[in-house]
């Protein structure tokens, strides 16, 4: 593509192959030979494509197929990466036989595409071998993509020692193992920042889950409370929002400072009207696949990102039954 002009950045689809095909044609790009493609922009795609949606298989197929046309690049999601731990051998004699343990929880969120690949196992195949070929994070002259956190102490050990920003057959088994560097970079980079609930408190999230930890801002300066760092939809209980922060909660958090290149991430189920987080930082996830919005957001060669330059479709609005998205 000799005459890109411009990039279009594309949160999490999960699925979601309708939506996406019409927030492609909303952003200009044109089906020509089974490949959407647009004569002067590039998508960029900040993953989790696959689980929980209704057309996982589509939806692969049409990012993958621009990725490899040249028209849009792709970095990994945690549910690509989860994907692939859960059907990837463990070399080593532990107690599991697969990199991710075989748990109901587990199962559970990659039900859909497990279910949706079962007559499909060359194709599953192939994509898991398509996973592996994905980059962790992509930087540009101007700004950065990554899916949920842009760590650049972590970035930078891991390109030093990997020597790129892909996977390889090492650090997805080491990443397997809580504590080792490789474990702390992919939670990092693919899940994000996180505290734990204090006094072992656990609260029930919307989705059903007991959770012990809960998502957090990477881009507060100067917290205090807890209600200060929460970034998820579930809000704390207000008991533990009004607590300060301890010291070791202070070395838990990360701060992407506003002179940072402006960064885009997916991940965190975002809900309204869709607008930057700060002046350098925007979240295009906002929960297509439970009838919110799938977002694009169209990055030219501005410094800072303009709330007039988010694109959608509102799925709730543009779909009335819900097999469709």
């Amino acid at each position: 593509m000799t005459d890109l002009q411009g990039y279009d950045l594309i949160g999490d689809i999960h699925g979601c192959a309708l939506t996406l095909e019409m927030l492609l044609k909303r952003l200009g790009y044109q089906c020509q030979d089974g490949v959407y493609r647009h004569p002067e922009r590039q998508v960029v795609f900040l993953g989790d494509i696959v689980d929980r949606g209704p057309r996982i298989r589509e939806a692969v197929q049409i990012v993958r197929a621009m990725v490899e046309a040249g028209s849009a690049q792709i970095v990994m999601g945690n549910h690509e990466y989860n994907l692939l731990c859960y059907l990837t051998p463990s070399d080593e004699n532990g107690e599991h036989e697969y990199l991710r343990e075989r748990t109901p929880r587990h199962h559970r969120i990659l039900k859909e595409t497990l279910e949706q690949y079962e007559a499909y196992p060359q194709e599953l195949e192939s994509l898991l071998e398509w996973i592996m070929e994905m980059p962790l994070l992509l930087e540009f002259d101007h700004f950065r993509v990554v899916h949920a956190c842009w760590h650049q102490e972590l970035i930078d050990q891991f390109q030093q020692q990997y020597g790129g920003n892909h996977l390889t057959p090492e650090l997805l088994q080491r990443s397997a193992s809580h504590g080792t560097f490789e474990w702390t970079l992919l939670d990092r980079l693919l899940r994000g920042t996180h505290l734990k609930l204090p006094h072992d408190e656990v609260m029930i999230s919307r989705d059903g889950f007991r959770r012990r930890f809960f998502r957090t801002k990477f881009w507060a300066r100067e917290p205090q409370l807890y209600a200060d760092v929460v970034f998820q939809p579930d809000p704390l209980p207000s008991h533990i929002a009004r607590q300060a922060l301890s010291a070791q909660d202070y070395d838990d958090l990360l701060y992407y400072g506003e002179e940072e290149k402006p960064l885009f991430i997916g991940h965190y189920w975002r809900e309204g009207l869709p607008e930057p987080i700060t002046d350098n930082i925007a979240c295009l996830d906002y929960s297509a696949v439970k009838f919110g919005k799938l977002v694009a957001y169209r990055m030219d060669n501005e410094q800072r990102i303009a709330a007039d330059k988010f694109v959608w479709v509102d799925v709730g609005q543009e779909f009335q039954q819900p097999e469709l998205g």
